[in-house]
């Protein structure tokens, strides 16, 4: 049954980045706003790893810093894309069609490592173990308190209130952003939680 999941999520993701054009197309590649609002915190070197990258917005901006970026994804459509984009572009990445679901990151691997609009809480216990010590986890994701009909219908894929914080609490916290409904809701980051943490 995990199979059969996993290769349909496969053939839905590559269904929707076939349907991608990057020819040149910066703006449909962009980074997250946990990273780029905390871009100071990365580290000068060091080995990056933007999971489940899509497009790879991250990963582009990871490996623009300075760092060995490594971006994985279920979809060969998007590492195929992400990849024909970085050679245009003269951007150096290390690109893997990867199922992280059967085949996590090894732990010890990575000093950053940036999950953005994905979800699968058994990984969590992976991506702590794949850090170095004092790397950092950049996460960014939906909640279930949401002011718009952006993001998966499915329940399974929204965080619950504050489930960031609890999901991470091995690690040391240094951000954590979660608006839900509260004050005006055209300000700040909605739909979604953020969290940068390190492994101390």
């Amino acid at each position: 049954y995990f199979d059969m999941e996993n290769d349909e999520a496969k053939r839905k993701w590559n269904k929707i980045y076939a349907a991608s054009d990057l020819s040149g197309n910066a703006s449909a590649i962009q980074a997250t706003e946990v990273l780029c609002q905390h871009i100071d915190l990365l580290p000068e070197k060091g080995i990056a790893l933007d999971l489940a990258c899509g497009l790879g917005g991250n990963a582009i901006l990871l490996a623009q810093r300075g760092l060995t970026t490594y971006a994985w994804d279920i979809s060969q459509q998007a590492i195929d894309a992400l990849q024909t984009y970085c050679s245009k572009n003269s951007i150096s990445l290390y690109t893997e069609a990867r199922d992280v679901e059967r085949k996590p990151p090894e732990a010890n691997t990575f000093d950053v490592i940036c999950v953005s609009y994905y979800l699968e809480r058994d990984l969590v216990s992976n991506l702590i173990a794949a850090l170095k010590p004092r790397g950092l986890l950049f996460y960014q994701t939906f909640v279930h308190e949401s002011v718009s009909r952006s993001g998966p219908k499915n329940p399974k894929y929204r965080l619950q209130e504050n489930e960031l914080l609890t999901l991470f609490s091995p690690l040391h916290i240094l951000v954590y952003q979660e608006y839900g409904r509260v004050g005006n809701f055209n300000n700040g980051l909605r739909d979604a939680a953020m969290l940068v943490a390190q492994k101390r």
